[in-house]
């Protein structure tokens, strides 16, 4: 049960200070911004340099234009469920409840029509970005008798500081006293997962196993009880790991709404929103710089290997495994091409057997898997493409 702080209240609800809402990471566990940017990035990866164009007008501009060309998905983000109820009931009590948030206009009003309780909404409109001091402003002028704010960020101490009363969202330690050093306190909402919980998730550690293929050349080539040669692939496995869950944050970024969408993935820590999307992007460039700076100790081509395992990576993550048969093809190769590090790590012939042998097995083993998601799809009676594959239900002979 999340853990609710309060504060007394009168019991009127007409006597009470208009509720105000944030929207992002308040109402919704994630960011109209990032998820708006993502999808317009997504259509086009060069479209990159139109957003460093749009910047030179200002950020409600970018905000505003990318609101405008994208289709978010609304009913499928993530709500934040527990200020989300506490909204609901205070709005069913006859107290006024509004929006206020730095995301754009046009994204604000869609999230308010499905959330069906929000009388007004507050938002940036592609000139100004109403955010800390502009946001506190705007409301000390439009509520000046006095209104009751929730939010979750920095950003939002200024307005905090305007508020009669504050609502704290999901708030870590540090934040919440500085909130708390605001002024009055309503509730406080516990931040239910943390950070670590969920990131450490995202990683996938357990899918390092994986890199265990590194160790088989060693053990095959006869350097067993050669400890440099253990300490050498014990380093390639750290840096692949790395490596490999750095592209797991991409391609989780890169499929929110397919992963929303599919039974299972919808819980994972990013499309979930358990994780937040500015953490993963921040993320992403850390372990890949670190990854590589390990694999450059280790030696040129193993460089070359962990660059050809990211750029192989990448393209199945943004494509490949969208081509049904070719995307398991794609899979046995990855794995195959650990083998290829794994030699290069001790320096040991290569076996063009073992390779062969690797292909077909893990051939047959990606095989079996998309059989058996496939067969989830159309046992669910769903119809169409499978969310995020190529696959129809008609595939299922085939794989």
């Amino acid at each position: 049960m999340e853990e609710i702080q309060r504060v007394h209240r009168a019991a009127d609800p007409e006597l009470q200070p208009p509720l105000i809402l944030d929207l992002d990471h308040t109402l919704i566990r994630t960011d109209c911004f990032f998820e708006a940017l993502i999808l317009f990035l997504k259509s086009n990866p060069l479209n990159l340099f139109i957003v460093l164009q749009w910047l030179f007008h200002g950020r409600a501009y970018v905000k505003q234009q990318l609101a405008i060309r994208v289709d978010l998905k609304i009913d499928n983000l993530p709500l934040n469920e527990d200020v989300v109820a506490y909204a609901r009931a205070e709005a069913a009590k006859g107290r006024k409840v509004h929006m206020a948030t730095a995301a754009d206009e046009l994204l604000a009003l869609a999230i308010a029509d499905r959330l069906g309780f929000v009388e007004e909404v507050h938002a940036s409109n592609g000139k100004i970005n109403l955010k800390a001091e502009n946001k506190a402003d705007y409301l000390k002028t439009r509520f000046p008798e006095g209104f009751a704010y929730a939010g979750d960020s920095l950003s939002d101490l200024p307005v905090f500081k305007k508020a009669l009363q504050s609502l704290i969202v999901h708030p870590s330690s540090s934040f919440s006293k500085r909130a708390e050093e605001c002024g009055a306190v309503e509730m406080t909402f516990a931040r239910p997962d943390g950070f670590w919980k969920p990131f450490l998730k995202s990683l996938r550690l357990h899918q390092w196993a994986k890199n265990s293929l590194l160790f088989i050349p060693l053990i095959l080539g006869g350097q067993a009880l050669n400890p440099v040669a253990w300490g050498s692939a014990f380093l390639g496995f750290v840096a692949l790991g790395i490596l490999a869950s750095s592209t797991y944050l991409l391609n989780d970024l890169w499929d929110l709404e397919a992963d929303r969408q599919h039974w299972s993935k919808k819980a994972r820590p990013l499309a979930s929103g358990k994780l937040k999307i500015a953490h993963a992007i921040f993320a992403i460039p850390v372990g890949l710089l670190l990854s590589f700076s390990i694999a450059a100790v280790l030696g040129p081509f193993v460089v070359l290997g962990c660059f050809c395992y990211l750029v192989s990576t990448v393209a199945y993550s943004f494509y490949l495994k969208r081509v049904p048969l070719l995307d398991t093809a794609v899979l046995a190769m990855l794995f195959t091409m650990r083998l290829g590090i794994g030699v290069t790590l001790v320096d040991v012939p290569p076996s063009p057997w073992l390779f062969v042998f690797s292909m077909y097995l893990f051939l047959s083993l990606s095989l079996a898997k998309r059989h058996t998601e496939l067969g989830r799809h159309v046992e669910a009676g769903t119809n169409g493409e499978m969310s995020g594959r190529g696959y129809q239900n008609k595939d299922l002979p085939f794989c």
